[in-house]
């Protein structure tokens, strides 16, 4: 449960052992950890579509390597279709975007997007060599892994979902011919093959006007300034809005200047850091936007942390100011670290599946706001407010100390919150941080709905936590749930001083792998 691997010259962890397998053959060959991630990503979108694919987004950040390098943030989240119609759904009835089965909630898909800009920038190898894995397992067979077969059944009986009927148990043989052309297609003639090639076309055939060819050929992928929070004498990188990594940097900002307790065992180490990811979080549906500025301002983060009481949990009244997936990462021997994170949003997305390829289509739309005139609004050409929340973190002389991520919904900032304290305010090993249980706020709804009542939200612990009596007497009301995929597969790659590399995938995902050079 607490396994930390360790290699000299380079690593990959990922969610599934083929696509941490795919990212080290593209490092042994020479490639860079942006091929390496290229590789692995390509490998997810055909064995994990449950988490991933080519129907979804990607969030990337990249440290170039070396002291004095500089950390970059890639954006290739979808835009919503020339045909976005806010009026239209109110008219309908909805007073926030559906969840399944309509394609306003698809944004057009950012992941291939993403592949192209990384590739341009970091990437060593070429394309053709990069998806060649991914191609192979979708024309010829990979095994369902266990965590796939949950929502199989319920895919093959959507349009389009055939891929999955043949899906009963683990290490049923699974083939996605259609997902191998699209590769084929994107390894043959990048993105242009994708988005206006036979993808493209089923898309806008599904759209019934949700799109356009010039929506298609629009790249929608940007590099972009991350985010930065000096916590626990490191610099912790995130994505800039849409993304909802000012959370995580927001929280670990308040957390830094708390006394906490010695032991993450401890029901007050809990409280602190669930209480700094509420006062963070809870008018995050309010600010939270593309063009958002200024959410990490010092006066601000600590105005919050002051609204902490140690002894009791906090009655958020008013707002504290005047917003599935996988994830994997990859360090090479020249010391380029890539965290990537890419998603579905909920298991296999929206359920519906463009009909010339089967892939399936995720539904980030959901995080647009369907209120006249907010800055979130569905509208064409926009971005939603996201919950992908890839992270960086460095020593003070800029060289790479760690890639961090992992899936979780709105808890995703809350799981990193604690993984990247027992890291670096505790000491804990890779493996350690990454098994031990945690918390999160939990609303029993579909996961992308903790700020609709944020102070309605129990605190869900997982089996083997210390904290339910200490945190109960704290205020908080509490849930226990089985460990497992509930709370996130995270994964992180150390680079210690020396430039051994310590890694460690999530037991959680149950087939997730860290493996190096």
């Amino acid at each position: 449960m607490q396994n930390t691997r360790y290699a000299p010259a380079g690593m990959v962890c990922s969610v599934d052992h083929l696509a941490s397998a795919a990212g080290l053959t593209m490092l042994d060959r020479g490639g860079s950890a942006a091929d390496a991630a290229i590789a692995a990503n390509a490998v997810l979108s055909v064995v994990a579509p449950h988490l991933c694919g080519l129907g979804g987004d990607l969030f990337a950040l990249v440290h170039d390597g070396g002291a004095g390098k500089g950390v970059t943030a890639l954006n290739a989240s979808g835009r919503a279709g020339s045909g976005a119609d806010p009026a239209r759904l109110r008219a309908e009835g909805h007073v926030r975007m559906p969840h399944l089965h309509d394609i306003r909630s698809v944004p057009v898909p950012g992941c291939v997007d993403g592949w192209h800009a990384l590739h341009a920038r970091h990437g060593r190898l070429t394309m053709t060599e990069l998806l060649r894995p991914a191609i192979r397992l979708a024309r010829d067979g990979f095994p369902a892994s266990p965590l796939m077969v949950q929502g199989a059944r319920t895919a093959a009986k959507r349009p389009g979902g055939g891929d999955f009927a043949s899906v009963r148990a683990a290490g049923d043989r699974v083939t996605r011919p259609g997902v191998a052309r699209a590769l084929q297609a994107v390894a043959e003639g990048g993105r242009d093959a994708f988005y206006l090639g036979e993808f493209g076309r089923g898309l806008i055939e599904l759209g019934s006007g949700e799109y356009t060819e010039a929506d298609l050929a629009r790249p929608g992928a940007d590099w972009a300034e991350p985010l930065r929070m000096r916590a626990f004498g490191h610099d912790v990188w995130s994505m800039p809005p849409n993304s909802q990594g000012y959370l995580l940097l927001m929280s670990l900002g308040i957390v830094d200047g708390l006394d906490l307790p010695r032991s993450p065992r401890h029901p007050a180490w809990a409280h602190l850091l669930a209480e700094a990811a509420r006062v963070a979080g809870h008018d995050r549906l309010d600010v939270l936007h593309e063009e958002a500025k200024d959410l990490l301002e010092a006066a601000e983060i600590a105005r919050r942390r002051a609204l902490i009481d140690p002894a009791a949990r906090l009655r958020l009244r008013a707002p504290a100011r005047q917003g599935d997936t996988t994830y994997l990462c990859a360090v090479d021997g020249d010391g380029m670290g890539v965290s990537l994170i890419q998603s579905n949003a909920s298991g296999f997305g929206s359920m519906l599946f463009e009909p010339r390829t089967g892939i399936n289509l995720h539904n980030r739309g959901i995080g647009f706001s369907l209120k006249p005139g907010h800055p979130a609004e569905y509208g064409p050409g926009r971005r939603p407010p996201h919950t992908l929340t890839p992270a960086l973190i460095t020593r003070p002389d800029g060289t790479l100390r760690t890639v961090v991520g992992t899936m979780g919904g709105d808890a995703q900032p809350q799981i990193l919150l604690q993984v990247i304290t027992r890291l670096l305010r505790h000491g804990e090993e890779p493996g350690a941080a990454i098994a031990a249980p945690r918390w999160r706020l939990g609303t029993g709804g579909t996961g992308f709905d903790t700020w609709d009542a944020p102070d309605d939200a129990v605190i869900d612990l997982e089996e083997g936590s210390t904290w339910s009596d200490g945190l109960a007497a704290l205020g908080h009301r509490v849930a226990a749930l089985p460990y497992g995929s509930s709370f996130g597969h995270a994964h992180l790659i150390d680079v210690r001083a020396g430039g051994m590399l310590a890694g460690a995938a999530d037991p959680r995902s149950l087939v997730g792998s860290a493996i190096g050079l």
